[in-house]
């Protein structure tokens, strides 16, 4: 979800290896705890489009965070139809061309960018952070904020932020070799206001009650118990989530999350009686 929010997470013109920006800037921190306080609390409805090499995929999105909880809506206007419905911790994606609808948790994520407030102190050892540029974006003043990593095991990001929300407009992601590997960018974007509640409910809610429902069972569990673990994680990552759910026609499979901060991975784990072939990744 937090990919297709924004569902999701820099320049690479900025990445100067580790010579450079030896120390993050203060300000720049501060920045980076306004955006992830901002993205997470604010109400907006926008287009946003996302670039993932070759691939882009255009979305409208409406957020609104009320006293009743957060109640969210995507859908693709471009590409196979899906519409992605959340309310509070429940998601449910409806697949009009397969008439199926597929229920999963919003617990363990965040939206775009995979930050954690909990790890935002600790982000500094893993990545130089500075202020950058004032652009306008979207109609929006946006102050950019740029993310260089002190080692090989994480992509640099640029990210712009609106500077009188901090809500996040803009991200770009670049490798070691200053390649974009992917952005995100609102190409329209409406910040707070009046926001009519017509727009986080779902288009498909009647018809979709005739579809197949695919429930993924999420439950927290500890898989150390059932003699999983990680011996030795990457430097800055921690597990932040330990669970069990199903993956499509593969029941019972082994979730496990890391984040340094900014980014996440996804580690599976299934069965012996998973059926070949079948592969999943975050």
């Amino acid at each position: 979800m937090s990919r297709l929010l924004a569902t999701v997470c820099a320049a690479g013109s900025l990445l100067y290896g580790a010579a450079a920006w030896a120390q993050s800037n203060p300000e720049a921190l501060q920045w980076l705890q306004r955006i992830y306080s901002a993205t997470d609390s604010l109400s907006y409805t926008g287009t946003f489009v996302y670039q993932h090499g070759d691939h882009v995929e255009t979305s409208r999105i409406t957020r609104i965070v009320d006293g009743t909880g957060v109640h969210e809506r995507v859908e693709t206007l471009d590409g196979p139809q899906r519409e992605i419905v959340r309310n509070n911790e429940e998601v449910k994606c409806y697949l009009p061309k397969l008439e199926k609808v597929k229920i999963d948790s919003q617990r363990e994520t965040k939206p775009f960018p995979a930050m954690r407030g909990d790890q935002l102190k600790d982000i500094t050892e893993q990545y130089e952070i500075r202020k950058g540029e004032v652009q306008r974006i979207a109609g929006y003043d946006c102050q950019a904020l740029i993310l260089n990593p002190k080692d090989n095991l994480r992509y640099g990001h640029k990210l712009w932020a609106d500077v009188a929300t901090g809500m996040l407009v803009k991200a770009k992601t670049f490798n070691d070799k200053r390649e974009l590997v992917e952005q995100f960018v609102f190409t329209q974007l409406q910040i707070g206001g009046r926001i009519d509640k017509e727009l986080v409910k779902s288009r498909f809610a009647d018809e979709g009650r005739n579809w197949r429902v695919e429930k993924s069972g999420m439950t927290a569990v500890d898989l150390t118990k059932e003699g999983w673990s990680l011996k030795e994680l990457p430097p800055g990552y921690k597990k932040i989530a330990e669970l069990r759910r199903n993956l499509g026609e593969t029941p019972n499979v082994g979730h496990l999350v890391l984040s340094d901060g900014m980014a996440a991975v996804s580690i599976f784990i299934e069965g012996q009686g998973a059926k070949p072939g079948q592969t999943y990744f975050g």
